[in-house]
């Protein structure tokens, strides 16, 4: 779990950049530049002589939902949603993966649809305010296609990767990069107009550190732990970063935040996880 909360800390650091810096520029090339650099950034590691044409498929399909598809609908929600309301719509994550996770198992975790649903009305309350953007529907769509399309992606790696135990993360992650920003890039070919492409140096800024640290690095390592980490904890720490993030922004950039809906929701979060670590010991013990 320790690869999953520093990936949360990481991103805690990184709500309102895109809306503060690239909301002016088209969502699709911010999403495909993004995933470009993370995909340059892991090149060096790309090891795929020895890999089947099944697994390298199977890879770049789980980078063009994951990263691809997540980040053309998330992106683009900013164009209808307030940052807040961004975060505030992320809460329905959790509830994705159990589903996922179950479907492609077959088979019904009752107690991990508990704890996710106990970590989403945690989360809930640390970012509620008063929802008040025009185009509400169009920005809540976008951001529950963002939700299923990360947590398909995490449950559907975890999934493929554990039965390969021969593989290094590092040599392969890569090409889920490859699918991300190819996704993006066709998208981007339908809406950006390249030739009007005029980046100031405060979003060449924001696309590198983007690209390499919350995306490349920060992909990676959550990828990673999520493979080492069972479905229930893999769940609510997808909704661990929104506490984390209110909490970093009262810390370090003094905003100001309702601190009883910080503390209980933060709370609620914190006793979901603790519920299903005990819950899944009692049945490595019981089994």
């Amino acid at each position: 779990m320790i690869y999953l909360l520093l990936v949360s800390i990481l991103w805690a650091f990184s709500f309102g950049l895109i809306k503060g810096n690239l909301v002016s520029v088209d969502s699709n090339f911010v999403s495909f530049i993004r995933l470009l650099i993370s995909f340059v950034v892991f090149l060096p590691f790309l090891r795929i002589r020895n890999l089947s044409n099944r697994l390298i498929t199977q890879l770049l399909f789980i980078g063009a939902i994951q990263y691809g598809i997540m980040y053309i609908s998330y992106i683009y929600a900013f164009q209808f949603l307030k940052a807040y309301e961004i975060v505030l719509f992320t809460i329905f994550t959790p509830i994705y993966v159990v589903l996922i996770n179950d479907v492609l198992n077959g088979k019904i975790h009752k107690n991990l649809y508990f704890t996710a649903i106990l970590s989403l009305f945690g989360s809930g309350i640390v970012v509620w305010q008063e929802i008040s953007s025009p185009s509400l529907i169009s920005g809540f769509l976008l951001m529950q296609i963002s939700n299923f399309s990360f947590a398909f992606g995490q449950v559907y790696y975890k999934k493929t990767i554990q039965i390969k135990s021969d593989l290094k993360d590092k040599n392969i992650f890569g090409i889920l990069y490859l699918g991300g920003f190819l996704t993006a890039f066709v998208f981007s070919l339908f809406t950006t107009e390249y030739s009007q492409i005029s980046l100031n140096k405060t979003e060449i800024l924001t696309l590198l550190y983007l690209g390499i640290i919350p995306s490349g690095i920060g992909f990676f390592l959550w990828n990673y732990g999520a493979k080492l980490t069972n479905i229930g904890s893999l769940a609510i720490f997808n909704n661990l970063k929104i506490p984390l993030g209110i909490f970093v922004s009262i810390l370090f950039f003094k905003e100001t935040a309702n601190y009883w809906n910080l503390l209980i929701g933060g709370l609620l979060v914190t006793i979901a996880l603790v519920i299903n670590e005990y819950q899944i010991k009692k049945d490595n013990l019981e089994g």
